[in-house]
């Protein structure tokens, strides 16, 4: 069984600990229609870097 040669001291632990904290997601504006989404993403009106991407899915809908 391993045992510990010396005590850690709370300042190393918390240095040690200091990387595991959770960070925020990054977001970005879409410049077409102003929503905030996340990056790399699609906006949820279907656009993405300023161009649609995803049709509008209540136009289909619609025919029914």
């Amino acid at each position: 069984m391993a045992v510990q040669k010396s005590k850690r001291t709370p300042s190393t632990r918390g240095a040690r600990r200091g990387h595991d904290k959770l960070s925020k997601k990054t977001l970005s504006i879409e410049p077409t229609t102003g929503e905030t989404h996340l990056r790399h993403h699609v906006s949820p009106d279907g656009f993405y870097r300023g161009q649609q991407v995803i049709a509008d899915t209540a136009v289909e809908s619609d025919d029914e």
